[in-house]
């Protein structure tokens, strides 16, 4: 490697600064267009020069497709920092003079830390960073490669990826000084020194929180920059147009969605004054104090300016005046309102609030000029979930699966890609081919130095975005506590193991080695953490396959129509110009398998499935049964895909008018609101079940609510042996037991029937077995009365003196009326108005 003065000199040139990829953040890299590479004389593995308010440097990585003809400079907030730039400024770049460091002094960023940490192994993480005296720099040990392109610096990074003795997670590193000075790049023989305590820097504050921190909210960041960071860094544009920039701005949604790291992060980027206020803190029982402290705050505020005031859980100070019973919380809103009505103009101070219960707020905070701008900061999509995933395991040593299929799918999309060399890549596919096992296709993409780094990361980003399918309405919050999870379960892995003891003074290198977390870890870490949105509402995470359900196979194929495919596939309905069903409602016997068949449809469209019983929503109370409905379909929405399924539907919505006590009729109405309000809601569908189609009201059978109506009926013979299969699966049976002779004598079973059957004739078994035996080898369990325990065909026969059937041909002839009436209406219906009678 070659360091010194470049004898061709190339220009400088602007760029506009953009925030980086989620998964560029404290790698020291920066991502620009080819043009303006080749314009600059550089290419990516070298190291350009950022000059802003301070110069530094970073190394150039390929650009983002995206970009392709901007004029943006893509750098995270630590390189922003060092530059003196924010998101939107422009910054001056050039081809870099680069000396070999000899020394490099390294203290803590963050005050109060003391650490004692080998230089040496710093270094092994920082290596080919370019630094200056003064720059924040990040030690992490996530290195994905196939940044630099397939650079020299590839090659010399390869060998650390599996070899990092110490997984930093991210360790902020201020660089005290440099020998020689100037821009620096860290080799093997740098000298790299670690100061145990963080120094004094009289610089600009360290940003704890930046843009790229926050994944999934990129709608509210562009929302809230425009209404906070403009007006507090370029005022004279409001002073132009001859407009008050706004005073206030509400963030609302639910817990954990990241409304406060928001506004930290908007605070740090317009290098702003931060004032943080937690709601309840403010209150006292001293007349008055409360009331002080807010007016010592905004006075504060104002002295410091330009600031931000950010008030959390507002709805803790500022209720409802009408609804308190308290002065002190009416005293505190009057005094609010005066502070913020009191602003002076020009945006030098902006309050920022953030509650998850923006109804519960007293209006007059609502109305322009004291909270101009409401945005919501909602439950995060597939996209934002992995964005915030990548976020957490930033610092993670994560570990892809190796799987062959994945891989040659990667390796052929490379092969289109002009990066890399296509007889390279030809070469590596046979290589991974002819592999027999995930180890030797690892070790066969280890082969090609250029490619491997490239793969690994592609295969980590599939794997993140794989979780992030299967973490339905999980926000901000619930993902960091997966991650987390994941963690721990490889910990308590190696703790099981006895590799790791709270008694061992030093963790061996080989055994932090192992510390790797895998998509398994994250699948076992989902057992242990639900959606925060639905901890309220969730009855279970159903675990019922098509498998579980035995027989009805075209009931299961309206099912998969109605709810699977409008959940899984949403594009082709768009394509098709078709509007999903919002609602099934299931009919039929009792026991006929109506609730399985939900869990089953919620388990195969991978939906978060929350169950109420029809009974269970009835409260004496006026208004609180229609509340409860309503709260329902709120978390549905928030958690989307949902499945509501309702059973037992008469006992809630049977025809208005035919009960005394008008709540039913107020909660059919409530019902019919939420589903018709479910168009604006896509990813919720209801299904209900109900064995009395015919005393439901009929405003909900209508297209438009439920739009299916599927009868689910007695299983016939062919039925009757799936669902024998099903629950004789874990079930030993004697060689005698012929389930298709049982399957013809079962006429009139339902699934419910059926498992009680088979239930009733193991106890049989385990009733006969036991008189048979030894009173002391069956106390014992022994291995022989344990393989006597069998069923046999005579136990069947038992027990189906003592279990009858509970359809009868009179319910059945019931069901089968309804359904022809109900389609005789439909056909009549179409058939245009003649048929109807006034």
């Amino acid at each position: 490697m070659i360091f010194g003065k470049d004898e061709e000199r190339y220009e400088k040139i602007k760029l506009r600064v953009a925030e980086a990829l989620k998964r560029d953040v404290g790698r020291g890299i920066v991502r620009f267009d080819r043009k303006y590479q080749k314009q600059l004389g550089v290419e990516p593995g070298d190291i350009v020069e950022l000059i802003g308010e301070r110069t530094t440097a970073a190394i150039v990585a390929n650009p983002h497709p995206d970009d392709r003809g901007l004029d943006i400079i893509r750098m995270d907030g630590y390189i922003r920092r060092n530059a003196g730039v924010s998101i939107g400024d422009y910054v001056t770049v050039a081809k870099a003079e680069v000396q070999e460091a000899k020394k490099v002094v390294l203290a803590p960023a963050q005050k109060g830390v003391f650490i004692q940490i080998p230089g040496d192994m710093v270094k092994q993480n920082l290596l080919g960073r370019p630094v200056l005296k003064g720059d924040l720099i990040v030690a992490s040990s996530r290195s994905e490669g196939g940044y630099y392109g397939g650079s020299p610096f590839d090659e010399l990074l390869r060998g650390l990826f599996e070899t990092m003795p110490i997984g930093f997670g991210e360790l902020k590193f201020v660089v005290v000084n440099t020998v020689p000075r100037g821009i620096v790049q860290i080799t093997y023989n740098t000298e790299v020194e670690v100061l145990p305590q963080a120094v004094e820097i009289r610089e600009e504050a360290i940003p704890e929180v930046t843009y790229e921190d926050i994944g999934g909210l990129s709608d509210a960041i562009q929302k809230i920059r425009e209404m906070v960071e403009l007006p507090l860094k370029h005022p004279e544009l409001f002073e132009r147009l001859g407009i008050e920039p706004p005073k206030g701005v509400l963030l609302y949604g639910p817990p954990g969605t990241g409304k406060t790291l928001l506004a930290k992060a908007v605070a740090n980027e317009a290098n702003a004054h931060f004032i943080a206020i937690n709601g309840p803190e403010i209150m006292s029982k001293f007349y008055g104090e409360s009331e002080e402290r807010l007016r010592e705050i905004f006075k504060d505020a104002e002295e410091n300016a330009p600031s931000i005031i950010f008030i959390d859980e507002i709805d803790a100070i500022a209720p409802k005046r009408e609804e308190v019973v308290g002065e002190v919380e009416k005293r505190v809103v009057s005094q609010l309102l005066t502070l913020m009505d009191g602003l002076k103009g020009r945006g030098k101070v902006i309050v920022i609030a953030a509650t998850n219960r923006p109804d519960a707020l007293d209006p007059a905070l609502r109305r322009p000029g004291r909270f101009d701008r409401e945005i919501e900061v909602g439950v995060p999509d597939k996209k934002g979930r992995k964005e915030i995933l990548q976020i957490h395991t930033r610092g993670m040593p994560l570990e892809p699966d190796y799987d062959k299929a994945t891989v040659l799918k990667v390796l052929r999309e490379l092969a289109k890609r002009e990066a890399f060399k296509r007889e390279k890549i030809e070469r590596l596919i046979e290589k991974v081919e002819a592999a027999k096992s995930d180890s030797e296709v690892k070790e066969a993409l280890k082969s090609e130095s250029e490619i491997y780094p490239e793969v690994r990361g592609r295969l980590i980003d599939r794997m993140l975005e794989e979780i992030a399918e299967k973490t339905h309405g999980f926000v901000g919050a619930d993902l960091a506590a997966l991650a987390r999870e994941a963690a721990m379960v490889v910990l308590r892995r190696l703790i099981n193991e006895g590799k790791i003891s709270p008694e061992q003074e030093r963790i061996p290198p080989e055994v932090l080695q192992q510390l790797r977390v895998r998509k398994a870890d994250f699948y076992e870490a989902l057992k242990m953490v639900e959606p925060s949105a639905l901890r309220e509402v969730l009855i279970e995470m159903p675990n019922v396959h098509w498998e579980d359900v035995g027989g009805l196979d075209e009931v299961k194929q309206e099912l998969k129509e109605a709810v699977e495919w409008p959940l899984k596939y949403p594009k082709a309905f768009q394509r098709l110009g078709i509007e999903p069903p919002r609602g099934v409602l299931l009919y039929g016997p009792p026991g006929t398998g109506k609730t399985l068949l939900a869990k089953a449809v919620a388990t195969e469209s991978e939906a978060n499935f929350i169950g109420i019983r029809g009974p269970e929503v009835l409260s004496k109370w006026v208004g609180e049964s229609e509340k409860r409905v309503r709260e329902i379909f709120r978390k549905a929405r928030q958690a989307a895909p949902t499945v509501i399924f309702i059973d037992e539907i008469d006992a809630i919505a049977p025809a208005r008018g035919s009960d005394m006590s008008r709540v039913t009729d107020r909660l059919i109405n409530q019902l019919l609101t939420e589903m018709d309000g479910i168009e604006r809601n896509s990813g919720v569908v209801v299904i209900a079940a109900t064995n009395r189609p015919d005393i439901l009201d009929p405003a909900l059978l209508r297209p438009g609510r439920f739009d299916r109506l599927i009868l689910v009926p007695a299983p016939d013979e062919k039925a009757r042996l799936e669902i024998f299969k099903v629950h004789t699966r874990r079930v030993p049976l004697a060689g005698d037991v012929n389930l298709r002779e049982l399957a013809k004598k079962t006429e009139g079973y339902s699934g419910a029937d059926i498992e009680a059957l088979v239930r009733e004739a193991a106890l049989l078994a385990m009733r006969r077995i036991m008189a048979e035996l030894p009173a002391e080898i069956v106390e014992e369990e022994s291995e022989e009365f344990l393989e006597k325990l069998r069923v046999s065909r005579r136990d069947f026969e038992e027990a189906l003196k003592k279990v009858k059937p509970s359809i009868t041909p009179y319910m059945m002839d019931y069901y089968r009326n309804f359904e022809e009436s109900r389609k005789s209406r439909v056909e009549k219906r179409a058939a245009g108005p003649d048929y109807y009678t006034f």
